[in-house]
């Protein structure tokens, strides 16, 4: 079984998806029209996608944080230098993590107060 889709909730669906677009350099999709609220689709990867719909009062909770609600996708660790350039030049907070690990990672906040993790994609599992 592998993931298929997320689906956030976000006050402004066109700035987060050109967000995601420009920074992580996920693909804009084509998506169904059975949909009655501003929406957008996304490609991660092959057969995983992130759903953005609008939702006018959206705020973040309290629990976003590294202990608490976050996503994490994995990403080459050369290329962290410039990912953190492009987060923080897309409005992004760039977050030092609470914890070490033995493999390179750090933590975001996107424009819509969600928080992401990224970690080295050749890390491995924490015993």
């Amino acid at each position: 079984m592998s993931f298929a889709h997320l689906t956030l909730a976000t006050r402004d669906v066109i700035a987060s998806r050109d967000f995601f677009a420009g920074t992580l350099g996920w693909e804009p999709i084509e998506r169904p029209g059975n949909i009655d609220v501003e929406a957008a689709w996304l490609r991660i990867a092959p057969g995983q996608e992130l759903h953005l719909l609008r939702v006018p009062d959206f705020e973040p909770s309290d629990f976003e944080r590294e202990f608490g609600r976050h996503f994490a996708v994995e990403y080459p660790v050369a290329g962290f230098a410039g990912l953190k350039e492009r987060l923080a030049k897309h409005g992004a907070e760039l977050i030092d993590p609470i914890r070490e690990t033995p493999f390179e990672r750090f933590f975001f906040r996107d424009p819509n107060g969600y928080i992401f993790e990224v970690v080295d994609a050749d890390h491995a599992p924490e015993t």
